[in-house]
């Protein structure tokens, strides 16, 4: 099983006229088969902190390191969703499913076959010959999804993948999500901007600082994936605690941080 290392990590974009530093002395350990969430200030390195763990960005200095071994490039058993998904509209939903598959050379029999067991997995497998465009905001994000569970991935990345659905399909995702985890057991990191879906699907939240992102503070979270866990005292104690080291990171308004109501945004 996979384990997730940050060692002292840093990173900068070089452009034509100034250079910004995204993230620095950004050190991290995720346990195998941890599913953690990400937040912090807009602009503070979280998606960056992403694409160096998919080994699409080297970092500056410092290393990022899965199962122990230094990341140096993409990674077969690693998943990274983004918030567009990343569908192609000229394919089927099961030739979308199984494209990482394809791409990495899997004998077309064997990846429809995965594809077809990835689309039960998240409730699809009666759109399998339909085309994104035939899907509603909901369904195209599960099928980002059972892309990554065809790929029988270990390590799961994901960069604000609910944040264009509403609240009812949010959570329906969300749930979707910590199913998947608890079947699977795979290392997930969540990159989110919501407080509650932080705490629904990470048993640590990793709070950064404003660029260049840091890590601020890590709180444990152990009810996470117990059941009724989101109507819990415990949720609602965990999110209060979330919105209070936002307010001192600058994250969000500290009044309207420390409110039971509070946007979040």
């Amino acid at each position: 099983m996979t384990s997730l290392s940050f060692d002292n990590t840093a990173l900068t974009y070089e452009g034509s006229d100034r250079s910004v530093r995204a993230l620095e002395s950004f050190a991290l350990d995720v346990e195998a088969g941890e599913p953690i969430s990400v937040i912090g200030p807009s602009g503070c390195g979280k998606s960056t902190m992403l694409l160096l763990a998919a080994g699409l960005l080297m970092p500056t200095s410092g290393e990022v390191r899965v199962s122990g071994s230094s990341v140096t490039g993409p990674r077969r058993a690693t998943a990274l969703i983004l918030q567009d998904f990343g569908l192609l509209p000229w394919k089927t939903v099961e030739a979308n499913a199984a494209l990482g598959l394809t791409v990495r050379g899997v004998r077309r029999a064997e990846a429809r076959a995965q594809a077809a067991t990835a689309l039960e997995r998240v409730g699809l497998a009666d759109f399998a010959r339909a085309y994104p465009s035939e899907l509603s905001g909901g369904m195209r994000q599960r099928l980002a999804l059972a892309r990554a569970v065809a790929l029988d991935a270990d390590l799961l990345l994901m960069d604000e993948p609910l944040s264009s659905l509403d609240a009812l399909k949010r959570e329906d995702l969300q749930g979707v999500l910590l199913d998947l985890w608890r079947r699977r057991g795979h290392t997930q990191v969540l990159v989110t901007h919501s407080i509650e879906e932080a705490v629904f699907l990470g048993r640590r939240i990793v709070v950064m600082t404003p660029r260049p992102g840091r890590v601020a503070a890590v709180v444990d979270n152990p009810g996470m994936g117990s059941d009724g866990y989101r109507s819990s005292e415990a949720f609602f104690a965990c999110c209060t605690r979330l919105r209070a080291i936002l307010a001192e990171e600058g994250a969000v308004n500290s009044a309207l941080a420390l409110a039971p109501g509070g946007d979040e945004s």
